[in-house]
């Protein structure tokens, strides 16, 4: 990361982080991935239940390879036959991992699901909910995170998973009702009602999409 970019990075971050605590939530500013790494275990207490949601970021800081190396119950939806169950087991986990599709400059998350196991679980059921998130996920405000999310996120995801969504085709929001689409719930969350339930960690790079 360039040291420019770096120390706009830090001082964005503090905002980020005043505004997550007006709104109950706790946030960490990382000065790259392996720090990310490190704030992320020492929030996750051993022979916890952990499991997420698809979260690139997760993978991409190492996070998800260390759980299923250590001592942590990790259930891994990618390796269990049974999805729904793996799915439902995240409703009563101790932490629940996901990136974010945009984080405004005010602390406001915004996810976009198609399954909404992953929004759903944000919003309630696991005891604690970990965010990692890229620099480049940060908007402005709402309206500009949703925009993100809808024109950057889900094309690329879209595209990922091999949709037939005119997104992937065009690379762009078209306000589909395909079959295929995966902006089905959107989620803003705007304050947590449990304090220290939802923990934010902002990681000075680029992170998922």
């Amino acid at each position: 990361m360039n040291e420019n970019i770096g120390k706009r990075n830090a001082l964005l971050a503090q905002k980020i982080i005043g505004g997550l605590s007006s709104r109950n939530m706790t946030g960490y500013y990382a000065e790259n991935r392996d720090e990310a790494l490190r704030v992320a275990l020492s929030l996750i207490p051993e022979g916890s239940t952990v499991t997420m949601g698809g979260g690139m970021s997760v993978h991409e800081i190492g996070l998800s390879a260390a759980l299923k190396q250590g001592s942590w119950n990790f259930i891994d939806r990618d390796g269990i036959e049974d999805k729904r169950a793996a799915m439902l087991a995240a409703y009563d986990a101790d932490v629940f991992l996901s990136g974010a599709n945009a984080i405004t400059e005010d602390g406001i998350l915004v996810n976009i699901d198609g399954n909404a196991n992953r929004v759903s679980a944000i919003a309630q059921g696991p005891k604690k909910v970990l965010f990692v998130v890229g620099m480049n996920k940060v908007a402005s405000d709402v309206d500009s995170a949703v925009k993100r999310a809808r024109n950057v996120a889900a094309p690329i995801n879209a595209q990922r998973f091999g949709l037939s969504t005119p997104c992937a085709r065009t690379g762009s929001c078209m306000n589909c009702k395909s079959p295929d689409t995966i902006c089905c719930q959107f989620l803003i969350t705007r304050y947590s009602k449990h304090p220290g339930r939802i923990h934010v960690i902002l990681v000075n790079d680029v992170l998922g999409f």
